[in-house]
Order: structure tokens, then sequence, then C-alpha cells
């Protein structure tokens, strides 16, 4: 729709013109339960008065609002009429007055996409929950606003729901009006302190509700008291680890008030696990919004519980980082999350039982961010959004992890004493306010004395990713006569940057034992080529690692003899960290074509039964399937498959019983099987004939089990409705979408298709499924004739639908399996006839098209 995507200038532009005093929000959401209507979208009654005040009196303005329906639209007591002023995505506000008061009483549409207000009905109980997700700009979508992060403002929200359900706000509830047939209540809360409209948030539904309490003695003599508050669905209940959410919340809190030396600033600090969420987590103040899949079901591993502890730590960061100070327009995105990635790894290093976090950033996140800074979309940290489309698709792995990298970077660069005290400086200075990132720089120059000129310009305002190699020569003693290391850039980004790196020398007693550092040195390196002359002299070793330690974001490459060391002694590094950043480094050669991926296969094969750090074994997993499936050629994949699953299977089966590492294995096993022999033990376990002696066959692996079973053809409908009354959840009902998928039948391929893309009636939760379901690794010929209508369908998909399921759809349908030059032609035959399509989607295709490209040089590197 016209005016649906706000350009940067746009912004500017009222931000110059208008200053916003505070917003008074109702929502009546008693049209939740119950039947929707027979024609167009369930709706809800959505009144907003807005204050205030315009710089330029007579000027005309805007203010933002996605709704099916405007009732009355009132301006310093004038009614405008409804059909002139508004287009179905803006308000126009003509004739301002310096100081205004507007009142815009429309019925918005609730969500099935996770976007704006959400509805879901669980089907285990019939009971409805709502929540708002607005990141980047759906607030628009519940209430009208100026939706832009400079133009802050106080929100009073006030909610009337039913009387036995739960509402939050981001303020705390004041009071709670019921009405006069006990049916529904309105719930009144707090006023905010300014903050973004895309933080604002509401909660809503018959939610499971625990309460604790944080205390905490501040500086100045004053108690801080901070209500806590944890919910999830009540079908989730019996799966509520709450203690340990509190416990991890109680731990962040005191981490982020002695390092950041400015007290939580919004009250209450509410976390909701609610379902269907398309992102992990949103750091809303005061309420914070995470995907329910983060209360577990079933058994898992301890990285399981180690990543929700760094996404609870992460969106703790954020009311700092991004609520208390928030970026001016989303080109300084970084400037939130960037910090809170960091941040969130910091905390959980230092304050909880997760002590290894920074081995699981740089074999984890940093592989993320990697990929990202290799796409042909690759952007600097601080990047160049020219519209809401852009800001979208910016959250990113380098807005994330590279950024979060480059920080860790930036903390070598001035001490972490000067990057603290510049971040206290920072919120001291602009609480409550807006940056950019020349404000940042500022504050760290002060405190560190450096210049932060030269550091930005390379590391923040450039893109692409650099790689090190060592390049040692050696006397006829074997000892080291000179160390270098060699820094390369790409051709398209050929930023050579200042890293700060800790080389290390490792080598094994005699030749037998464990392999262990024994020498190191940290070094500044800069331009092409930098000698390491600290370690001049010592004796050879069997491994040098570039980057040892993990202090810079780069790509570590090996010498000859130290990569033939990690093909035949990789698990004899004792280091787990070290052994992470070797693995890391070998899976970047794979996806660079410089290591083939039989021979990367054949490491996890021989070593990954050593691999002693599970979230490490589990990543290495996941890159093992993509090597096995996109990077080996065809005729050597089916060998490939059956070595693979005899070497996870004889994992699973020597790995101790009930132990995380049996769980993993046990779940890569699952996603290996193709041979008869391994389908039938996959069947036994599912029936209960089989057994693995301390393996849990619970619900969650029960339906991974039945999902590579009915995309083998070994189960069908019958067996996948039996296992959904089996587990009648919203867990299960996504479960059994994605193995009814999965079938390899062509009528199955079909209805699928047709159900994501020529209609519009599931949630993002089950697009999602469906997507995941459709697009088997094994049923290559059975999805060919997807690849042109893939091509023919997407800008009609992206114009028709919102943009989170056409990010899904485009993403996820990408014809990748059909992994053929043709295919990439195909690709460039849309992109050149398409020119004028909208960047973003464009910006998709071009990203699935250097990811298939890749993939067919890593093919042909294997031959």
């Amino acid at each position: 729709m016209p005016g649906e995507n706000l350009t940067r200038e746009e912004a500017r532009e009222r931000a110059g013109l208008l200053t916003v005093h505070g917003y008074e929000v109702a929502l009546d959401l008693r049209t939740a339960t119950g039947p929707g209507p027979e024609n167009g979208p369930r709706a809800f009654r959505s009144t907003t008065t807005v204050r205030f005040s315009c710089a330029d009196e007579g000027a005309t303005s805007f203010i933002d609002l996605l709704a099916p329906h405007v009732h009355s639209v009132t301006l310093n007591d004038a009614s405008l009429n409804v059909d002139q002023v508004f287009d179905g995505t803006r308000v126009t506000l003509p004739t301002l007055r310096a100081e205004n008061t507007l009142v815009v009483d429309a019925s918005c549409a609730y969500s099935h996409t996770g976007e704006g207000l959400h509805h879901f009905t669980d089907p285990e109980d019939g009971e409805t929950y709502l929540y708002t997700q607005y990141e980047p700009a759906d607030a628009r979508r519940v209430f009208a606003n100026f939706e832009q992060p400079d133009l802050k403002a106080p929100f009073t929200f006030r909610v009337t729901a039913p009387a036995h359900w739960t509402v939050l706000s981001n303020g705390a509830e004041e009071r709670r009006d019921e009405l006069s047939d006990g049916s529904a209540a309105t719930w009144h809360f707090a006023t905010t302190q300014p903050i973004s409209t895309y933080i604002t948030a509401v909660v809503a539904g018959p939610y499971h509700y625990v309460t604790d309490g944080y205390r905490r003695k501040l500086p100045d003599g004053s108690t801080l008291d901070i209500p806590l508050g944890a919910l999830c669905r009540k079908g989730l209940k019996p799966h509520f680890d709450a203690d340990e959410i509190f416990t991890t919340t109680k731990q962040g809190l005191d981490f982020f008030h002695e390092h950041f030396g400015y007290p939580y600033p919004f009250g209450k600090y509410d976390q909701a696990f609610v379902p269907e969420y398309n992102i992990g987590a949103m750091e809303n103040p005061g309420c914070v919004t995470f995907r329910e899949e983060y209360v577990f079901r079933g058994r898992t591993t301890r990285a399981a519980y180690q990543g929700r502890a760094s996404t609870l730590l992460h969106e703790m960061a954020h009311m700092w980082f991004g609520d208390l100070v928030t970026m001016e327009w989303w080109d300084d995105l970084w400037l939130k999350e960037s910090f809170a990635d960091y941040m969130g790894t910091y905390a959980l290093a230092e304050a909880t039982r997760f002590t290894g976090g920074w081995i699981s950033f740089a074999n984890n996140r940093k592989a993320w961010a990697y990929k990202a800074d290799q796409l042909p979309s690759t952007h600097p940290v601080t990047a160049d959004i020219r519209d809401l489309q852009d800001a979208k698709l910016n959250f990113d792995g380098i807005t994330y992890a590279k950024g979060a990298s480059v920080l860790k970077q930036l903390v070598a660069y001035v001490g972490k004493d000067a990057f603290f005290e510049g971040a206290r400086r920072y919120f001291a200075r602009h609480a409550f306010g807006n940056t950019r990132l020349t404000d940042l720089l500022a504050v760290l120059a002060e405190s560190s004395g450096r210049d932060m000129t030269a550091w930005s310009a390379a590391w923040l305002q450039t893109a692409g990713v650099n790689a090190l190699t060592p390049e040692p020569s050696y006397a006829a003693d074997g000892r080291i006569t000179e160390l270098a290391v060699r820094q390369e850039a790409p051709a398209e980004h050929p930023t050579l940057r200042p890293h700060r790196i800790a080389v290390g020398l490792y080598r094994r007693a005699d030749g037998v034992g464990p392999l262990v550092r024994y020498a190191r040195a940290e070094v500044d390196i800069a331009g092409e080529r930098t000698p390491v002359p600290a370690l001049v002299g010592a004796e050879r070793p069997e491994l040098i690692l570039v980057n040892d330690e993990d202090l810079s974001y780069c790509k570590a490459r090996f010498d000859a003899d130290s990569l033939d060391t990690l093909r035949a002694h990789l698990g004899d590094l004792r280091d787990p960290l070290a052994r992470a950043l070797c693995w890391s480094a070998l899976w970047n050669m794979t996806r660079d074509a410089l290591l083939p991926a039989g021979d990367f296969l054949a490491l996890v094969r021989d070593f990954g039964g050593a691999e002693d750090e599970v979230s490490v074994l589990q990543m290495v997993h996941a890159w093992a399937l993509t090597a096995l499936r996109w990077y080996t050629p065809a005729d050597r994949r089916g060998a490939r498959e059956g070595e693979l699953a005899a070497a996870a299977l004889g994992e699973l089966r020597r790995a101790e019983p009930a132990s995380d590492h049996q769980l993993a294995w046990a779940r890569f096993f699952v996603n290996c099987a193709v041979s008869d022999a391994d389908l039938q033990l996959l069947s036994g376990l599912l029936a209960g004939s089989a057994r693995i002696d301390g393996l849990d066959v619970d619900q969650e692996l029960r339906w991974l089990l039945l999902r590579a079973l009915a995309a083998a053809g070994r189960v069908g409908e019958e067996a996948i409705a039996a296992e959904r009354a089996r587990d009648d959840t919203a867990s299960g009902n996504r479960h059994q979408v994605r193995a009814l998928a999965a079938r390899p039948d062509a009528a199955v391929k079909a209805a699928a298709w047709e159900s994501v893309v020529d209609r519009d009636r599931l949630s993002n939760a089950l697009v999602e499924a469906t997507i995941d379901g459709f697009a088997q690794p094994g049923q290559r010929a059975l999805l060919a004739p997807y690849a042109p209508r893939y091509f023919e369908a997407i800008e009609r998909v992206w114009r028709d639908r919102t943009i989170e399921i056409g990010m899904a759809v485009v993403r996820g349908l990408y014809p990748m399996l059909q992994d053929s030059p043709e295919t990439v032609s195909a690709t460039d035959a849309w992109l050149t006839e398409h020119a004028e399509a909208p960047p973003a989607l464009r910006r998709l295709v071009l990203e699935a098209r250097d990811e298939l490209a890749r993939a067919l040089r890593a093919q042909a590197a294997d031959v």
C-alpha cells in the first residue's frame, strides 16, 4: 500500500517538525474470543490520543496506522473527514498548531503472522492468547502513532479484556476495573518513561504467571526493588522452569548494575514466552517477549539452556542499549543489537553457570556473521537503511554477531575499563534519548584517550571479512626463523583492517599425547603482512593458530603443516576454545571451496566423538549436514550418507547413557539415516521395540523420528494423525504439519505449495512448518517442477502478503535442491527481468543465488 514503507528522508523531515509529548492508548480486546466474523478480519477497537508540538504552525504531517477501518479522526477538537485523510497506511494531519491533540478511533486487525497483535487459539484447550510484536514498525497495526525510533514519548495503556485473563504492558498495573457484568475488566497501566513505538507491548490471555522479585542496594544508599514475572501458556505449565529463568534474570541484573552504573529504569520486569513467535525475543522494556520454544517440552542439552540464558541476557542488555538509549534511525541498529549480543555473551560467561559462553560465540554465533558477511548483500556494521523494508532485512548476522565480534575487538583495543567507563558516560549523557555512531565514539574517545576515527572507519564503516594465514620459516634445527601473518581481503571489499590477535603455537610432547599450547604472542596486524617477532626462536610447532582466544573477527587459515596436524590430531587439541576455533576455521575453508567437503566429513567422522563441548558438537553436526546435502557432488552423496550415518550410530552407542552427547548424536543420526537398516532402527525406537541404553524417546524425539520416517515414505497420514492424538498440543500441531508436508508424494507437495504460496490462511508458525516439511533433501526429483513456479510466484507473494510471510516464502522455497548451473541461470534471468522489483525482494533472491553458487563451487572442489 502507498505509504506503508516509510523512508529515512520522510522520518527525518517529520522528526524535524514534530515533538511528541505523550500517548494514551485504549484497546478493547473482548473480540479476541468467540467466533470470528464471516467476512473480513477479526478486529479490535483501538483509540489513541496523542499530544504533540509542531515547529512550523500551519504545516501538514501524518501519523501512521495500518487498519481495516477508521471510525473517526479528531484533531484539536475538529472532526476530520476519514475518507479524505486516511489512505490505509497514514492519516494526514493538516494545518497543525504549535500544540496539538489528536484522537484516532479505529478498528485494527488481529494478526496471524506474528506482526502487530498476534492472535493464537490453543488447540489443546481452545483458549486464546495475544501478544504484540512490532520491530521494526508494526505498532501502527495496533494503534495510531509516529512510527520511527527518534520520536520517543511516554505511553499510557488501558486494555479491556476478559476478566479471567492476565494482561500486561510496559508499565506496572495501577488498577483493574471490572465491568458491571463481571465478564470483562479494564486494566490501567502506569505511564512509561519516554520510549520508542516499536518497544511498546501488550500481552493478554489466560497465561500461567509466576512472580518473584529483585532487590539491590544502590551506591547512593537507596534500594532498588524490581518486581519480576514470568509467564507462558497454561498448556506449557508442567514444563515451565520459572526458577531457572529467575536465577538467570537476577544474575544478569547484578552484572549490568555493576558494570553500567545506571539503575534499571523501567520499574517491573516481566518475561513472556509466547506462541508462534517470529524471532527469538524482543526487548520491550518491562515486558520482554520470547518464543515459547525456550520452554523445553522434553529433554534437551545443556547447550539449549545456555542458548536460552544468552537470549535472556541479550534482551536484558537492551534495557540500556536500545531502550534507555535508542538509535536515531535504523542505520545505527547496531547501537543496540551488536551491544546486546556482545554484552549478553559477556554476562553469560561472567555471571552464570555457563562459563564457556565465548566458546559457543566463537563457534556458533560468529559462523552466522561470517556467512552473512560474504553474501552479495553484505554491508558495513553501520548500514545504509533507506526505508523500513531495508530495516527489516538488516536484522542479520552482521548487525548482531559481526557487530558483537567487532566490539570484542574494540574492548581489546581500548581496554575493558575504558570500554565500560565509556558505556556509563553514554547512558548518563543520552538517557531516554536517541543517538548516532558519533555519539558513542565520542564517549569512547574520552574514556580511552584513543582516536576512534580510524578504528571506526575500518571496522564499522566497511564490509567484508579478512582472512589471516600464518607464514612460518624454520631453521635446520626446527626452530622458527620467521613467522608472519598474511592478511587478505576479497576483491569486492578490499579493506585491510587493524587486528589485535593472539598467535598460539601448539604441539604434542614427543609427538604423542594431547596437543597443547606452549607459546603465545599478541600482535597488532596491519597491512598485508605482519611479522610476529616474539615467536622467533620457538621450537617448531605442529599447529599455528592465528586469532587464538578469538580476539578478532576474521577467517583464520592454516599453513600446510598445521592443516596436516588437524587432519590427524584435531581430537587431541585439549583447549575447548582453540578446538572450537579450529572447527570454525575448517568449516570456513569448506564453504570457500579450499577444503573438500569429503575432507570435512572425514574430520567429523574421525573427531566428532572427541568433542566434549556439546554446543560445539551440535554446530559441527549442522555443518556436516550442510556439507553432505549441498557441498557433496551428487554421485558421492549416497556413499557419504551411509558413512556418516554409520559414524553417528557408532558414537550414539558409545556415548554415555542419558548424557547430552548421547542426545546430540541421536538427533544427528536421525537426520543422517537413509539405509533400510537405519530406518528400521528409527521405526523400532519409535515403536519401543528397539532401545538404546539411556536414550529417552520423549515426545520431541518421537516427532523427529516420525518426520524422518515420513520423509522416507515409511509412515503415512494415519501414523502421523495417531501421533498428533498422542500430542494434542500446539507443538504437536506444528510437528504434524511438518511431517505431513515431508512425505514423498506429488499430491502432498502440491497441497503444501498451495497452502503456503496460493492461500493466506495459515499462521506464521504453520507456514514455517509447511515449508520446512516441503523441502526435503532426499526429494530433489520430486521437487524439480517447483523451480519455475517459484520464480513465477515470488513477486506476487511479496506484493500481497506481509513482509514476514514474504520473507519466509522467498527464502524457504528457493529451489536450492535443484543444485545445477541451470538454476543459477534461471535466477539470473529473473533478476534481469525484474530489475524494478522491490530492493528487499531482490536482496533475498540474490542471497539465495549466492548460496547456491557457493554450493556448486564446493561440489566442484570435491571432484
